[in-house]
Order: C-alpha cells, then sequence, then structure tokens
C-alpha cells in the first residue's frame, strides 16, 4: 500500500512540474504606424505579457496585427514575441 501511495504522489508531482514548465510568461511587442493625417505620431509602441505556452503565446500575440481605418486614418499594427 505504501509503493503505490508514493507511486501515485510521485506521477502527480511530475504532472504538476509538467504542466507548469510548459505555461510560461512571454512579453508581446506592438509597433503602430499612423497614417492619412497630417499631425499623426509617426509611430508607437505597446508591450503587454501573455502566460501561456510558446506556441500559444505566439498565436494570441500575432492575432493582435492588424491594419486598421478609422475616418481616413490608417492604423498599421504589427505585434510579434518578445
Amino acid at each position: 500500500m505504501k509503493i503505490s501511495r508514493f507511486l501515485f504522489l510521485a506521477l502527480a508531482t511530475a504532472g504538476i512540474f509538467t504542466y507548469s514548465s510548459c505555461t510560461k510568461k512571454y512579453i508581446c511587442h506592438c509597433n503602430i504606424k499612423y497614417s492619412g493625417a497630417p499631425g499623426l505620431p509617426d509611430s508607437t509602441s505597446k508591450e503587454f505579457d501573455i502566460t501561456d505556452s510558446k506556441s500559444k503565446a505566439k498565436t494570441k500575440c500575432e492575432a493582435e496585427s492588424g491594419t486598421y481605418n478609422n475616418n481616413s486614418i490608417t492604423t498599421v499594427e504589427t505585434c510579434y514575441l518578445y
């Protein structure tokens, strides 16, 4: 009985370490460029944290990229995992 309890605890501990090692905190960096009207800033940037596996964090980060139009002002946002 003690062996099975020890085995269960060992497997549970290994599972916890395996799960926690796959998720890390990554930084998503986005460059933002404006065009279409005088007086707009040249460019800006933003960063935010994503806690997930690397592949999922990359997908979430890159999903923030896009081109947006509002009142003849075009905003191009390009995001990548940092």
